[in-house]
């Protein structure tokens, strides 16, 4: 019985540590710095608390935290047109961005392992701009290529500042994410 109370203690460090970095996610999401017309925006970072939760504690928490924080992301700005689109810009979008919790380690590994996580993001967005929005691509234009130009437009440069703050933050999170998960 006593091997099970550390792990409740773990479960309970994880769902708090879970809902502060989400919270504060959805603080930074707030920031806009531009917005996009049929959804999406260049925010001040908001995918970095997701992805050091991610480096923290696994692809596992990292997803399931994502899917939440895109569910808020629907609460505060909707922009729904079916349940599939609904799906695939929201909870699923952000819950890729818990792939980056399989590459960490180092500066380098957290860096790919962030690319690889909001390249998951990109992709789902991706897939919902050529099935629900393709009917904006100019005339003539290959509606992938239209949604890889649109989202490319603004989640590059989310992307960019998102890298940035983890190359930056990484000295100081270093001790965070890695030596003190070990003495939990």
């Amino acid at each position: 019985m006593q091997k099970n109370l550390p792990e409740k203690k773990n479960y309970a460090r994880i769902i708090t540590e879970s809902a502060v970095l989400i919270a504060l996610g959805t603080v930074l999401s707030l920031i806009q710095v531009y917005k996009m017309p049929q959804g999406g925006a260049v925010t001040l970072g908001s995918m970095v608390p997701l992805l050091i939760l991610a480096a923290r504690r696994g692809p596992k928490v990292g997803c399931a935290a994502g899917a939440i924080f895109g569910i808020i992301q629907c609460v505060i700005d909707p922009m729904v047109y079916h349940p599939v689109q609904f799906i695939l810009d929201y909870p699923l979008a952000f819950a890729l961005l818990g792939l980056s919790g399989f590459v960490t380690g180092s500066v380098a590994k957290v860096g790919l392992g962030s690319v690889i996580g909001m390249a998951g993001r990109f992709a789902s967005h991706l897939i919902s701009g050529v099935v629900f929005f393709g009917q904006y691509a100019p005339k003539g234009q290959n509606v992938w290529l239209y949604s890889f130009l649109y989202q490319l437009s603004y989640l590059g440069m989310d992307m960019l500042i998102a890298i940035v703050a983890m190359v930056i933050l990484w000295k100081p999170l270093e001790t965070y994410v890695f030596k003190r998960k070990l003495s939990h």
